[in-house]
């Protein structure tokens, strides 16, 4: 299964890289009624790290273990090492735009358990994604873009 998102935002191209590889920006950019709660990570995820964390979707606990690889200014892969997909690589890439915008593009290919279990699950995690990744474009919008307009405020006070 192969999943695309993408979007743009007003802020650089490393403002954005940085933002994602923060492993706080995970929790700030997931949609509730998801409560993430990060068990272990390093704050900048570099290539080689490993985060372990729990989606709580209501009373359920997903527990779920990523490693992140092929690190670049532009882009870096999450892939799930422990989870509720049978496979699961999230590509995250940067794109800087002429106007000084930035495009987020988003890929997951995934496949699903054969376990009744984490089949209907991993279901239930996939075929909400369009929710999923639209509210996680806004959230980064809002965050970025707030954080750029303050910025240039002071700038201009200066």
């Amino acid at each position: 299964m192969i999943y695309h998102h993408r979007f743009r935002v007003r802020a650089a191209q490393a403002d954005v890289a940085a933002f994602h590889q923060s492993s706080r920006s995970m929790g700030a950019i997931t949609p509730p009624p998801v409560i993430v709660q990060v068990h272990a990570a390093p704050s900048q995820l570099e290539d080689g790290d490993v985060m372990d964390f729990t989606l709580w979707l209501g009373p359920v606990p997903i527990h779920w273990v990523a490693r992140i690889e092929e690190t670049t200014p532009v882009s870096f892969v999450d892939r799930q090492l422990k989870g509720p997909f049978a496979a699961w690589e999230h590509l995250h890439t940067y794109v800087a735009q002429p106007d000084g915008t930035t495009v987020v593009d988003d890929r997951v290919t995934a496949r699903l358990r054969k376990h009744p279990y984490w089949f209907f699950v991993g279901l239930g995690m996939w075929v909400t994604l369009p929710m999923l990744f639209a509210f996680r474009g806004w959230k980064t919008r809002r965050i970025l873009e707030a954080t750029a307009h303050a910025v240039q405020t002071a700038a201009v006070k200066s």
